[in-house]
């Protein structure tokens, strides 16, 4: 059976070919005398036949300067092919990997609510939190060590136990404990104690401080509400080691252990709900308005925002106990990861990119390439565009 190799293109417009016009006529007529409209009936004869004789013979009656001609047909080997541009444009989307490049089975681990027990610093070392210890594994060279020194010097026998961390800077820590409070440390201070946030009237269990500006610090707890807190605010003289909350956000409607910061809008923050709220929420941190709530269909157990795209990963309890990648703001989902067989607890994120390590209450660390890797640009060298110096 033949086919044809060619087919006839419909155009839906007229373009003049220059090889079809006389150009010598085109500018006798624009710059030449107009010729007034002849009356035929008060012209002899004669002078009738002449101009139609030269109508006819030089001008070729003619009454337009541009001509069009149809086009030629194209072969079908030389039309676009669509096909091809729309296969590229898949091949260049990227492949989310749907299995962990790496599990660690960890023995210990605190199957807990109100925990938060994994963290990944920016020297690319994971803190992981098991029975009643902390240990670093060093991500460059796969090595683990216990970490104890500045977990005993935040225990005391009068305070209630901590529930939650956040790094302020290198050297201040900010803790969440099971009676509410939340209070910074300075390490380089003999007095560690700087001062502390009142608000929560239960344990605090998420904690997270503005990447951006370092300015605002949001906290989720048992009560099932949101607190954010401007580290700038002026403290009151009558407590002046007691801040107090500028929003305070109870729209959950159950406890609170998923908050994140967006990493490109510094008043951006979402947060997520436990087993009877399902929700994701999203709030304008300037007048704490809630900008969108969406229901993920599960319990949301930890949130994280991809540092160099608009995507949030969030991680789910029963039924799947999967991860779910957003795309932010239309929030559609991009990808499901299922693989841990019980709640994912805790969510962290390479410094380097790309990867993130999830924690569950199956006793196993999970390493996932989620997120896009940022391309590294070189700097450039100083008159680099310059062939010479004079």
């Amino acid at each position: 059976m033949s086919s044809s190799c060619s087919r006839r293109v419909e155009y839906d417009r007229f373009i003049p070919f220059r090889s079809a016009m006389d150009m010598d006529y085109a500018r006798f007529a624009l710059t030449g005398p107009s010729r007034p409209q002849r009356d035929a009936s008060r012209e002899s004869p004669s002078s009738v036949a002449y101009q139609k004789l030269l109508d006819e013979c030089i001008l070729k009656n003619r009454s337009r300067i541009l001509a069009f001609n149809t086009a030629h047909e194209m072969p079908a080997s030389k039309l676009p092919q669509f096909d091809e541009a729309i296969r590229l444009q898949k091949k260049q989307q990227r492949r989310i990997p749907k299995e962990p490049e790496r599990v660690l089975v960890l023995n210990g681990m605190l199957v807990d609510d109100d925990l938060n027990l994994l963290d990944w610093g920016s020297n690319n070392v994971l803190a992981i939190g098991l029975e009643d210890a902390v240990y670093l594994w060093d991500a460059a060279n796969e090595s683990t060590k216990l970490l104890q020194d500045i977990v005993d010097g935040m225990e005391d026998e009068n305070q209630s136990p901590v529930s939650s961390l956040a790094w302020r800077s290198n050297s201040i820590l900010t803790v969440g404990r099971f009676d509410g409070t939340v209070v910074d440390y300075d390490f380089r201070k003999d007095d560690m104690f700087i001062c502390f946030y009142n608000g929560h009237r239960r344990g605090v269990c998420s904690l997270k401080w503005s990447g951006l500006s370092g300015r605002y610090l949001a906290s989720g707890g048992l009560d099932k509400l949101v607190h954010i807190w401007d580290a700038c605010m002026p403290i009151s003289r009558h407590h002046p080691r007691q801040r107090q909350w500028l929003h305070r956000i109870s729209s959950h409607t159950s406890i609170v252990k998923a908050v994140d910061w967006c990493p490109t809008r510094s008043n951006l923050l979402a947060s997520g709900g436990g087993r009877n709220d399902h929700c994701i929420k999203f709030w304008n941190t300037v007048n704490g308005a809630c900008l969108n709530s969406i229901d993920a269909g599960s319990e949301v157990c930890a949130l994280l925002w991809d540092k160099n795209k608009s995507e949030l990963l969030t991680s789910h309890g029963s039924p799947n106990n999967q991860l779910t990648l957003w795309n932010y703001p239309s929030m559609t989902r991009v990808a499901e990861l299922p693989g841990h067989s019980s709640r994912v607890l805790s969510l962290a994120g390479s410094p380097l990119g790309g990867v993130v390590a999830s924690a569950a209450a199956d006793e196993t660390v999970r390493f996932w390439n989620i997120f896009e890797t940022p391309k590294i640009t070189k700097p450039e060298l100083p008159f680099a565009q310059f062939n010479f110096i004079r």
